[in-house]
């Protein structure tokens, strides 16, 4: 019975690790980085030289490939990172701005136009009830 107890005391001793695992995170490489990698690229002569240079900084050939390319259209102040993603049109922003101002100016005119309703109902219905308004009687309360 002893044996038992002291079985379940251990299992519940051993807990897992509450340490979180990091996710994995896209590695961006600045205009130095590239600069410098390709640099050691083109120096290399020997065969494996490469192969062992893209193991050492943990690269795949195909970004050699792209970073050539890129140097060799644009020089290297193409190699600057670029944003990911679509494009930003001015233009299209501002439409959209002035489109969003539109619907906003539209929809503050309607509670104006309520507001004026309510405040038109409150004075005739004041009248009605012979309550004295300011605006009806020029004396003030």
């Amino acid at each position: 019975m002893h044996n038992r107890k002291q079985q379940i005391s251990n299992i519940t001793d051993a807990r897992p690790d509450p340490e979180v695992v990091p996710t994995a995170k896209r590695r961006s490489f600045s205009k130095a980085e590239k600069l410098r990698i390709l640099a050691a690229a083109d120096a290399c002569m020997a065969p494996g030289d490469i192969g062992s240079l893209l193991r050492r900084e943990g690269i795949y050939s195909s970004h050699l490939a792209t970073w050539r390319k890129q140097r060799q259209f644009a020089g290297e102040a193409r190699l600057v990172e670029g944003k990911r993603g679509p494009k930003v049109n001015p233009g299209a922003a501002q439409d959209r701005l002035v489109l969003q101002l539109q619907s906003e100016v539209e929809r503050l005119r309607n509670k104006l136009a309520k507001a004026d309703l309510i405040i038109d109902v409150q004075k005739k219905l004041s009248i009605l009830l012979g309550l004295s308004t300011s605006d009806t009687t020029g004396e003030p309360k």
